[in-house]
């Protein structure tokens, strides 16, 4: 049995002003993820300049935060929400879902590359690789929060967190989830991508991977309070369900990439 370190969330408190760990997470994967990008950019089959990056992380950053406050709100607390609306402004109670964010990011997407006169799946393919790292910080900040723990546990590496009031030891699910979702997900993805794929290919391979890596910790993973578990079953979560189109999506899609072989085409 392991103690939580019991971190305070707060990082730095200057008067009224608070920043908090999670808040730094964010930016830090943000960060993360383009400068993967300028590296993913000078390959071969990119051929990008180093500025599109920047340019579209402008868009997927908005994605990401508007599209996983909405969907924490009408995936995790709609009840709440219809009595009142107006929590879906309050960010400072947190509240991301990352399915949420990944449509927000595929709206991003889609209008980025009407922008920059691409399709849709060359985008996606492209930034595939680089959301793991951001799955990776975001997790940890769920880490340092406390938040999003396991069922109770009698593994060695099981976890006692202090806001738990029972006092439990219990999995710790959200660094199972920065494991997976983070590290394995972008060693996965990148050595993957690391020569040119058909169009569409690196997406599915994306959706297959975090669908099925998410299910697995959904498993041990406890359901928001809010809305437990789905149909009285005791063990389907909302983020299982959620997950199952993704990796039924994206096995389609690496079977309709391989059988086109289309190949995203370098821009300069």
């Amino acid at each position: 049995m392991i103690q939580h370190p019991g971190w305070d969330p707060v990082a730095l408190s200057i008067g009224p002003i608070q920043i908090h760990w999670y808040g730094i997470s964010y930016l830090v994967g943000f960060w993360g993820c383009w400068w993967l990008g300028t590296i993913r950019a000078r390959q071969p089959q990119w051929n990008w300049p180093r500025e599109r990056v920047g340019d579209l992380l402008f868009y997927l950053v908005l994605g990401v935060i508007l599209g996983g406050r909405v969907g924490y709100t009408f995936f995790y607390n709609l009840e709440t929400f219809i009595h009142h609306p107006l929590v879906i402004f309050r960010i400072w109670e947190g509240g991301m879902s990352f399915h949420g964010g990944l449509i927000g990011v595929m709206v991003a997407a889609a209008i980025y590359a009407r922008h920059i006169r691409m399709t849709f799946f060359d985008i996606t393919d492209f930034i595939a690789p680089l959301v793991p790292f951001g799955l990776f910080c975001g997790r940890i900040g769920n880490f340092i929060n406390q938040e999003l723990w396991g069922a109770p546990s009698t593994l060695p590496w099981a976890m006692v967190f202090p806001k738990d009031p029972e006092q439990l030891p219990r999995h710790p699910s959200m660094l199972y989830e920065a494991l997976l979702e983070g590290l394995v997900m972008l060693a996965l993805l990148w050595f993957f991508s690391r020569k040119p794929k058909p169009r569409m290919a690196v997406s599915g391979a994306f959706l297959v991977l975090y669908g099925l890596f998410r299910t697995l910790v959904e498993t041990v993973r406890l359901p928001d309070q809010q809305i437990d578990y789905l149909l009285g079953t005791g063990w389907i979560t909302m983020g299982m369900v959620l997950s199952a189109p993704m990796w039924i999506g994206g096995l389609i899609l690496m079977a309709m990439a391989y059988r086109r072989g289309v190949r995203t085409q370098a821009i300069s």
